[in-house]
């Protein structure tokens, strides 16, 4: 399958079809992705360069015609100078250059008619490419709620599976019960102050933080 029938398959198809029919949706999609830009960045450079070339020949269009406006203008100046062959001369070369102007002309016509049709396909694809990116979201969140629904269903098959819930969960209770009253004694062991010690501790905090406060008031005091 090209790159681009596969790029039609995720912007045309639905969801649920490319699930059916693709084994591994998220591997592909992303491997699709990759080529997408990858020949984007690959046509860029190709548009690049049409442009940079046709951006070429208008440059040397312009310097023709300004040439071909100087001759012109010498032609003009030595006729009006009563120098008949002169103006002749600067015709002539005037002429070549229209010559050369009318090789140019539909060269660059041509270049930059490629160039223009180069930018809108370029843009129809880096358009696709973010379509692209949007479908693999809305599949990558379809196919992972399928295999968390796969995944539920198999848990449950085991639970109801020769056993009983209700003992299950009084079970749990206990379990739960039981770990409680384990961290309230072990919390019990581990205190080193008697309540006397606490008080005293209490009323050591509690003159910090009254000396706290009054430094504080002290240094807004001395600020205002």
């Amino acid at each position: 399958m090209s790159m681009f029938a596969r790029i039609n398959d995720i912007i045309n198809s639905s969801i649920n079809d490319l699930l059916d029919k693709i084994e591994d949706p998220e591997r592909m999609i992303k491997q699709i992705i990759r080529e997408m830009e990858e020949n984007i960045s690959q046509a860029k450079e190709g548009v690049i360069n049409a442009i940079a070339s046709e951006k070429q020949l208008q440059k040397e269009l312009d310097s023709q015609r300004k040439q071909a406006e100087l001759w012109q203008q010498k032609a003009q100046t030595a006729l009006e100078a009563d120098k008949e062959e002169l103006a002749r001369s600067a015709l002539s070369r005037k002429l070549e250059i229209d010559s050369i102007i009318n090789s140019l002309e539909p060269a660059w016509v041509s270049a930059k008619n490629t160039s223009e049709r180069l930018k809108k396909q370029l843009h129809q694809l880096e358009a696709k490419l973010e379509e692209a990116k949007r479908k693999r979201t809305m599949l990558m969140a379809r196919q992972h709620a399928a295999e968390a629904r796969g995944q539920l269903e198999k848990t449950l098959d085991t639970f109801q599976t020769g056993l009983d819930a209700e003992k299950k969960f009084a079970r749990m209770e206990d379990r739960v019960s039981e770990m409680e009253a384990r961290t309230e004694a072990m919390a019990e062991l581990h205190d080193e102050h008697s309540p006397l010690e606490k008080e005293f501790l209490q009323l050591e905090t509690d003159h910090d933080v009254e000396a706290e406060l009054t430094a504080l008031r002290l240094k807004i005091k001395s600020k205002s």
